[in-house]
């Protein structure tokens, strides 16, 4: 297995000196890429937060909606409510009579 591992590195086939050049070439490379890796970090850090405020947004127009036709169902309500005792009052005065 060690030796499978060694061939598909290739670094049985690497003197030292080669060994050193191609971890500077890796190390170089990774240090390269960084500026590009933390453009992508904070582009997705802002894409994240563009979320949690649209969905903050959402949440908070669903509970003012909610709220809302709570409301309306407690004019309806109160709506039926005077209707209604409006028609007895006025049954009554009509018996009264």
């Amino acid at each position: 297995m060690k030796d499978l591992n060694e061939n598909v590195l290739g670094t049985d086939e690497m003197t030292s000196d080669e060994l050193n050049l191609k971890k500077e070439e890796m190390l170089s490379f990774y240090n390269g890429s960084l500026s590009y890796l933390q453009a992508q970090h904070d582009y997705e850090n802002i894409l994240l937060k563009i979320d949690e405020v649209r969905f903050k947004r959402a949440n908070i127009q669903m509970q003012f909606a909610m709220m809302m036709q709570e409301n309306k169902e407690e004019e309806d309500i109160e709506k039926n409510d005077e209707s209604t005792d409006t028609n007895i009052e006025k049954k009554r005065i009509l018996k009264k009579s």
